[in-house]
């Protein structure tokens, strides 16, 4: 993969038909993996995959976002937007994973969450931001990986981790670039710019420190070698979770708490 790619040309990238899902993902790292429904309250969201998975030995509790591959699945997965009910179930299962202490993996990819009305009146907001808050208490380890579009709250709603992985074609923002361009300059069109000016891109986040590490895809992107670009996701993982397993619960806590605060502060400045 060339390294002068822009990051309109990595927007192009992860949203290419082809882009590996979290499922493909799911399926090729983990050695097993049983996904779990519903969040008790309304319905399943299938933008959202929930589950128990096995690897090298350590049970760990896996939250993903899942987008489809053609028109079917899209609609079935809801074009990989989460509903409120998407985001009480992933926190049903955190916390379920800190009961019986298993770390959590979460992939990130999805456009934003789902803004349409019966969302809304069922509290998205509200499920969001009890997600960050809640997330930011887990005692146990907490994984971030970024496969593809992370945008808005509805990406970091599953984003508080104490280590942050992304892959290297990924994109990661406040909003898409055709938001961003329609709220800034009332033309969508102008999306290409704002991807350039949004530091959405994986070396632009761990240049802000919003990252901690950016995984290399094959040439040509993950979609070329999903086998491959998995091993090196469940590399990091493995190694991510080595470095956090022995640390006590106070301890991860208070220094996800602290890696959030600082890189508030460190963006600001």
């Amino acid at each position: 993969m060339p390294n002068n790619l822009t990051a309109w040309d990595r927007v192009q990238i992860v949203r290419a038909q082809d882009r590996p899902t979290a499922l493909d993902y799911i399926d090729n790292i983990f050695d097993e993996f049983i996904e779990l429904h519903g969040d008790r309250k309304f319905s399943d969201d299938k933008a959202t995959v929930c589950g128990l998975a096995r690897l090298e030995n350590t049970n760990f509790t896996v939250i993903a976002q899942q987008k489809g591959r053609n028109t079917k699945e899209n609609i079935e997965r809801n074009f990989g937007m989460p509903k409120p009910e998407g985001y009480r179930k992933s926190f049903r299962f955190m916390k379920q994973a800190e009961k019986f202490n298993r770390p959590i993996i979460t992939f990130i990819d999805t456009k934003g969450a789902y803004p349409g009305l019966g969302a809304e009146e069922r509290g998205q907001g509200e499920a969001i931001a009890s997600s960050m808050f809640e997330m930011s208490r887990l005692k146990v380890p907490i994984i971030v990986v970024v496969i593809g579009e992370g945008s808005s709250g509805g990406a970091l709603a599953i984003g508080v981790g104490d280590k942050i992985l992304m892959l290297e074609n990924a994109i990661y923002s406040i909003l898409s670039p055709e938001g961003y361009a329609s709220i800034l300059w009332k033309d969508s069109g102008r999306a290409k710019e704002a991807a350039e000016v949004m530091k959405m891109t994986a070396k632009d986040l761990l240049d802000l420190k919003v990252i901690d590490k950016i995984i290399k895809e094959p040439k040509g992107g993950a979609q070329e070698d999903v086998k491959k670009m998995s091993e090196e996701i469940k590399k990091e993982i493995v190694s991510s979770y080595l470095s956090l397993k022995d640390i006590d619960e106070d301890t991860l806590v208070a220094s996800r708490y602290e890696k959030f605060r600082n890189m508030g502060e460190y963006i600001r400045k």
